[in-house]
């Protein structure tokens, strides 16, 4: 896959047309999405999200995605990270959603929560053993309150990262979406208890007006 680098030349700013209906918030997103050199890219290279970029380059930096790996990606919707765990040779991919998603060529969708008893079994049943690697890219919906937004947004990912010792093999690797502050005492003491190394990253890709951030740990050590 060509690198996320090599973007498209950034064109000359679009503006809305006829766009006085809207609310003065869709303006704006529409008029971001427009000019976002990264929707360009991921449209003409039929990535499902702009967001496939960010784990390409998390992958890139971390060498996250190893040939024949068995990957689940949780809140997968629209599925553009299943897209780019295939594409970088992962064998086996699963990936989560309370959201219907789009068959797959290679990938396993689940429409459900990755809460339900007994997913964890289930998965590994799918895989053919534990998983190598956990991906997670959820996010609650944000209130606007910051510290609210970041609570939510620790419960998931501590919740996801439960889940994920639960069916990591030895060695494997997980990654999550956090929002500025990073993984807070208590997530970060159970990271660094069970994986050789915890490093939050921003990659380029994660807008620079987005508070959000990744956790990144790798080397899984089981208890």
């Amino acid at each position: 896959m060509t690198s996320p680098s090599n973007l498209p030349p950034r064109r000359e700013a679009v503006r809305l047309k006829n766009a006085r209906k809207l609310s003065t918030s869709s303006q704006r997103w529409l008029q971001r999405q427009l000019n976002d050199p990264y929707v360009a890219a991921a449209k003409a290279r039929g990535l499902r999200s702009r967001a496939a970029f960010k784990l390409m380059e998390l992958d890139d930096k971390y060498k996250l995605i190893e040939q024949g790996a068995r990957v689940v990606d949780l809140g997968a919707a629209p599925g553009g990270w299943s897209q780019v765990a295939l594409e970088r040779g992962a064998a086996k991919v699963i990936g989560i959603d309370l959201l219907e998603i789009q068959p797959l060529a290679g990938a396993e969708f689940i429409q459900g929560d990755f809460l339900e008893e007994g997913m964890e079994a289930r998965l590994i049943e799918m895989l053919g053993g534990k998983a190598d690697l956990v991906l997670t890219d959820m996010a609650p919906n944000t209130s606007g309150h910051v510290a609210t937004d970041h609570l939510r947004i620790m419960a998931l990912a501590e919740t996801a990262l439960a889940f994920a010792c639960d069916i990591l093999a030895p060695n494997g690797a997980f990654v999550a979406k956090l929002f500025q502050g990073g993984a807070e005492r208590e997530m970060l003491n159970t990271l660094k208890a069970r994986f050789k190394q915890v490093r939050h990253a921003k990659p380029p890709a994660s807008r620079k007006d987005s508070k959000e951030m990744y956790v990144v740990a790798t080397g899984f050590r089981p208890e």
